[in-house]
């Protein structure tokens, strides 16, 4: 992240936080695509599923979820959108 002063034009950088991936804290070996409370938690509200950056997950549990959430959509478990 830079800012710049307008009195000093010095550029400030400040070191990105690390986001760790809650799964992997949780120790999560599987992520069930019946499990509706844990996947709305990365679903935005219009429907999206929340990308990895923003969500702060690991490659491998960010492809568990994503597969997750498209098979719970696919049997009605939850909305493709919301309008």
């Amino acid at each position: 992240m830079v800012i710049k002063t307008k009195s000093r034009k010095k550029e400030v950088y400040f070191p990105a936080k690390k986001r760790v991936c809650r799964l992997c804290i949780e120790k999560i070996k599987f992520i069930d695509y019946k499990d509706i409370k844990k996947l709305e938690s990365y679903i935005r509200e219009r429907g999206k599923i929340i990308s990895r950056r923003v969500s702060g997950n690991c490659a491998k549990h960010q492809r568990m979820l994503a597969r997750a959430i498209k098979r719970a959509r696919f049997i009605a478990l939850l909305p493709y959108t919301r309008i």
